[in-house]
């Protein structure tokens, strides 16, 4: 585990999605730290490490987590729900970053407690914008008790 404490946990399997949203962030100097998790196991093995189901404490967990929900291996929603059951995880805010307009997933990611739900936008432009407010809005803005 990393001794730099991690601002953002990116957990994004398509690669020019991941790029663009590492450029964003970066480019508006919003997050130092960033954790890139290429699928939903590596996010939960980052998170949670290995062992017996029970999570590990976090030394320094990610201020936010912005997580698609089409993910080889274990799906975003289930990720989503493994992060909002465990205590060390659960507030832990998630911003759900994906293509998905099914009313379906809006509906189960909000029942398993997403902070919000964002559908990617196609365009450069529009998408860097949306990963810079999404960033500072959770990073800069969002009181979080200490603690």
């Amino acid at each position: 585990m990393s001794e730099i404490p991690i601002e953002i946990l990116l957990v994004e399997d398509n690669m020019n999605d991941a790029e663009l949203s590492l450029y964003a962030l970066k480019k508006f100097k919003i997050a130092n730290h960033i954790h890139h998790a290429r699928d939903g196991a590596e996010a939960l093995e980052y998170l949670f490490g290995q062992g017996d189901g029970h999570p590990a404490r976090l030394q320094h967990p990610p201020r936010l987590i912005l997580l698609d929900l089409k993910l080889p291996k274990v799906d975003g929603i289930e990720v989503l729900r493994q992060l909002k059951s465990h205590e060390n995880t659960k507030s832990i805010p998630v911003v759900v970053l994906t293509s998905s307009r099914e009313e379906r997933d809006i509906l189960e990611t909000y029942q398993y407690g997403v902070n919000s739900y964002i559908v990617k936008p196609i365009d450069f432009e529009q998408f860097t914008e949306a990963v810079r407010d999404v960033g500072l809005y959770w990073l800069l803005l969002n009181q979080v008790p200490q603690g």
